[in-house]
């Protein structure tokens, strides 16, 4: 199934955790994204965390979008987030993770938790990916619109 294009070009931070060498996932959501219509800047694997901070605060991306595979994203993905939104440069940005969360099997018990850590919006190892293109263009906006407001 071919993923809808989008009616706006986000600018998409997307980036491994730390620890995950991964790189196959990172190509495919970066081809995905930019299907859909978006900008994106793919940091690659093995990412620490401060140049991700300071990636994302020199570009002022839309969203920032994390992918893991080897199975330590919620541990990674918690620490990250926490210096995301400890950063007032960067802490309005939505930022969304995904893929293989946990290494027990089941990913559930981990979304909530990272929500609570931070992360606008969690995908557990499993969910449509092809969504993704569309939810970051609706964080976006949102966070748009919220920008907008403060603004006024």
């Amino acid at each position: 199934m071919m993923p809808r294009r989008s009616s706006g070009h986000c600018r998409v931070l997307l980036s491994s955790v730390s620890s995950d060498s991964h790189t196959w996932n990172l190509v495919y959501l970066q081809l995905l994204l930019e299907e859909a219509g978006h900008q994106v800047t793919n940091l690659g694997a093995c990412v620490p965390d401060d140049l991700l901070v300071e990636t994302a605060a020199r570009l002022r991306p839309s969203v920032i979008v994390i992918s893991s595979v080897n199975g330590h994203g919620h541990l990674d993905g918690a620490r990250l987030i926490g210096r995301v939104r400890a950063d007032a440069r960067i802490r309005h940005i939505p930022a969304v993770i995904g893929g293989k969360l946990g290494i027990a099997g089941d990913d559930r018990p981990y979304v909530e938790r990272l929500a609570a850590a931070g992360f606008d919006l969690v995908f557990p190892q499993g969910s449509d990916v092809t969504e993704l293109p569309g939810l970051v263009e609706a964080l976006s906006v949102q966070t748009g619109d919220r920008e907008s407001a403060r603004a006024a």
